[in-house]
């Protein structure tokens, strides 16, 4: 339990990056998570072969991890578009929404009852964002987007929860994001018509960003969230995600200077974010007290 922790921590802190590589790639959304993907597969499939993991799954069990993986992909171009309509930190706020859809996603998917702990706690979430978005009005565009980019996230997590039970982790990754590239080329063509750009190219400061966010920000943070996963709840997982606006929101502040950007209800909705988050652990590190003492 205290390696996956471990794990799903060192990949949070990863995914703070995330949103600020966002912010300095000029692509926009839709290219960047294309390009991004484009590098991730390719990575994937000669790291995995060369280690012996990847291997040929039936075409079914490629479908449905596909559709996760699409997902996924969803879930990434909503998030860079929030970014770029707002800020890198209203991004990452958002994100926080997450363990509310988890709680209502995975009950439904899984036929379980709700909990109600996990619904107080995400309701705290859902105040701060509220705090943020009544006050911030200017980025309520950017708000919305990211509240779209946490509900496929959610969705993502809730699903690939009974993957991991399934299937490897190698494998399980690399054919989510290599269906996720297929399916955001096939609707490539329709998103460029309607957000014309004037070059498809990357730029050479954009190329090293786009190594940087597929090698470390996806490759090293799936492989150590889907094995954190493996041990922990997709709640837990989700609501442990929280603390990515953390990280980001000061690498933010130090690079963007974006503290001066914000007003009071930020940080008060973001005081709520982070309440929700340390009372979960309390709760995990209870529960997990009380199992050891029964065993």
């Amino acid at each position: 339990m205290k390696k996956a922790f471990l794990q799903l921590h060192l990949s949070v802190f990863l995914a703070g990056f995330t949103g600020i590589l966002g912010k300095l790639i000029t692509l926009n959304e839709g290219l960047l998570v294309w390009y991004r993907l484009l590098i991730t597969v390719i990575t994937m499939f000669f790291l995995y072969r060369f280690q012996g993991t990847l291997r040929r799954l039936p075409r079914r069990a490629v479908l449905r991890i596909g559709v996760t993986g699409f997902i996924v992909a969803l879930h990434w171009v909503f998030f860079y578009a929030s970014i770029k309509y707002a800020n890198v930190s209203i991004g990452v706020v958002c994100f926080s929404l997450t363990s509310l859809f988890t709680a209502l996603f995975d009950p439904l998917i899984n036929r379980r009852r709700f909990d109600t702990v996990e619904l107080l706690l995400s309701m705290l979430t859902l105040g701060g964002i509220m705090l943020i978005f009544h006050f911030d009005t200017q980025y309520r565009t950017g708000i919305i987007l990211g509240i779209l980019s946490s509900m496929f996230c959610a969705l993502f997590t809730v699903l690939n929860k009974k993957l991991v039970v399934e299937y490897d982790t190698p494998n399980i990754t690399f054919y989510e994001l290599a269906v996720g590239f297929i399916g955001i080329s096939l609707v490539m063509p329709f998103y460029l018509h309607v957000f014309p750009v004037a070059s498809l190219a990357p730029s050479a400061m954009d190329i090293v960003y786009l190594l940087l966010l597929s090698w470390f920000c996806t490759v090293l943070m799936y492989s150590l969230s889907m094995n954190a996963l493996q041990k922990i709840s997709a709640f837990t997982v989700n609501l442990c995600f929280n603390l990515e606006p953390l990280y980001t929101i000061a690498l933010a502040f130090l690079l963007f200077k974006e503290n001066k950007m914000l007003h009071n209800g930020f940080y008060a909705g973001l005081s709520l974010i982070l309440l929700s988050v340390v009372l979960q652990m309390l709760r995990v590190a209870r529960q997990s007290r009380r199992g050891a003492i029964t065993a």
